[in-house]
């Protein structure tokens, strides 16, 4: 289904309803709500549980529409699509789940929506703004033109970018548009702490004990995994049950 932001977002219902809010699933950098949340098996043992889900496809991402500027993929205005997603559903409390970028931004999601996020589990967070080193002009003008930039992180991202072929530009801007809306986690809006995730062999997440530190009663659980395998972990998909049922 395509929102009124434009996005495409995915509805699923369980069989016999819970009773408890929505869940809210937000997928990482470069990949889909399908990809991160369908084929992982996570909407099909959040169902199981009772729970409405809520899949959207981020701006520049999936199938939903790239980005015309950089502006439209700033950390505020993806924060702001989710809120709008939610609001055009008609729902007022729903839990979060979001993993890598999407945890950048569940982190943010609250103080978007106050008094409305019951739940919320912050998977792959990265302590630092990732995309803070990226040289913008060289990444646009490697997508564009092919040329390598000569810093190598640079070019680790214009290659991880221009594997998506024609989503290739909406996704540089979206690296401009967050490097422009750096994280700096300071005060958590929600109602209860989150729980944080990471994997063990997750170097991106390293220093995250930073982060926990700044909410009082949150708590850590490391599973199995590098980056990006731990969607798929058991130890993961069980971790969220746990926490959204708590």
């Amino acid at each position: 289904m395509q929102s009124r932001t434009g996005l495409t977002v995915r509805t699923f219902t369980p069989d016999q309803a819970a009773g408890a809010p929505p869940v809210l699933l937000v997928h990482g950098f470069g990949s889909d709500g399908h990809r991160d949340w369908v084929e992982s098996g996570i909407v099909r043992a959040l169902t199981a549980a009772g729970r409405t889900v809520i899949v959207p496809d981020l701006r520049g991402h999936g199938e939903s529409p790239a980005p015309a500027t950089a502006a439209e993929v700033t950390a505020p205005a993806l924060v702001s699509d989710l809120v709008a997603v939610l609001d055009e559903a008609g729902i007022d409390t729903f839990d979060l789940v979001g993993y890598s970028l999407g945890a950048r931004l569940g982190w943010d999601v609250p103080a978007a929506a106050p008094g409305r996020v019951r739940r919320a589990l912050l998977g792959g967070l990265s302590p630092a703004e990732p995309f803070e080193a990226v040289d913008v002009a060289a990444l646009h003008r490697a997508v564009a033109e092919g040329t390598e930039p000569a810093d190598p992180f640079t070019g680790m991202i214009a290659g991880m970018v221009r594997a998506h072929g024609p989503r290739a530009a909406g996704l540089a801007l979206c690296v401009e548009g967050l490097r422009s809306t750096p994280f700096v986690p300071q005060v958590w809006d929600g109602q209860a702490p989150p729980a944080f995730v990471v994997g063990q062999d997750d170097m991106m997440t390293h220093g995250i004990e930073r982060v926990v530190a700044l909410v009082a009663g949150a708590e850590l659980t490391r599973v199995p995994g590098a980056h990006h395998e731990v969607l798929t972990q058991d130890a993961f998909r069980r971790t969220v049950l746990d926490v959204l049922a708590g």
